[in-house]
């Protein structure tokens, strides 16, 4: 629980800081008229955008499961995920158009000190948030947290190649630079929503968890199950931060079913013990079912 309400207050923190940054951006912007600072301030309101369907994707993510959605509200978390790449790219293709108008009509922009003042208060409030994301999300298993503080790093990098590039323009006179800066942030945040989105499909699409975990899982079945014959069928799948695990376990035909139910409440007890936030189905079978594989106890 103490995670829980600290994922959410980390959630609408976020979007606090997504505002605050994205008024220093467009100040800066306004400030300079600089296309790569245009493109740097669409892509902070991609930023309150994604911060707050995070939120709302967390809180949904918390809910129970219920008689509509049995095994819970979890991969609300990865369709989150996934509104985050898909307006990242959005963005991208915004700023592209904008950079190409830059360079056909090209400007030298104003202000130079002004805005990038500005835009270095930003980069330093958007690097030391996103580290506080990413180290949360990982620690909570929150895609949604985790991708968020990604994209924020991502933004980081963009601004201070932004700020350098505009040095660059200042020093030499060449207003083409200002479009060539934006097209380049354009890139290299396409790439990011790229990763985004490839991540938060593999977890749609019920993705096995990690294989250091699936060799514990095997590890803690194989270690517990005295007096069955074997385990097999052991199937993983991740939602959010929920992990369930299912597999068949085969026992002697003799065996009572209250023999059999203590293997499978010792297995379940080590399972929660070693696995957080695990949901755990076992299927028991008579040994004429046994396939000879998986996990041989006997």
């Amino acid at each position: 629980m103490a995670i829980t309400n600290k994922t959410l207050a980390i959630s609408a923190t976020s979007l606090l800081v997504g505002l605050i940054v994205l008024g220093l951006k467009a100040l800066a912007w306004w400030l300079t008229g600089s296309v790569a600072l245009y493109s740097d301030a669409l892509e902070s309101i991609v930023n309150v955008v994604t911060a707050l369907a995070a939120l709302i994707a967390v809180r949904l993510a918390q809910r129970p499961a219920d008689a509509a959605l049995p095994y819970g509200y979890h991969k609300a978390e990865y369709f989150s995920a996934v509104m985050v790449g898909v307006m990242i790219i959005v963005a991208a293709i915004l700023i592209l158009r904008e950079a190409f108008y830059g360079f056909m009509e090209p400007t030298m922009p104003d202000a130079p000190v002004q805005g990038l003042a500005l835009s270095a208060v930003a980069t330093i409030i958007n690097a030391v948030w996103a580290q506080v994301l990413i180290r949360h999300g990982r620690k909570a298993r929150s895609p949604a947290i985790e991708a968020d503080g990604k994209h924020l790093m991502t933004d980081v990098i963009s601004t201070i190649g932004v700020v350098v590039g505009l040095v660059l323009v200042y020093l030499t006179g060449i207003a083409q630079l200002d479009s060539v800066l934006a097209a380049l942030v354009a890139l290299n945040i396409l790439w990011s929503g790229w990763r985004v989105t490839r991540a938060s499909v593999g977890g749609l699409m019920d993705v096995a968890v990690p294989i250091d975990t699936q060799k514990t899982i095997r590890e803690v079945i194989a270690g517990n199950a005295d007096g069955a014959i074997e385990a097999h069928d052991i199937r993983t799948r991740q939602a959010g931060k929920m992990i369930f695990i299912d597999f068949h376990l085969v026992v002697p035909g003799t065996m009572s079913v209250d023999a059999a139910h203590e293997i499978c409440d010792r297995i379940e007890a080590k399972l929660r013990e070693t696995v957080e936030d695990v949901q755990i189905t076992i299927h028991v079978e008579p040994e004429e079912k046994a396939k000879h594989s998986g996990i041989v106890v006997l």
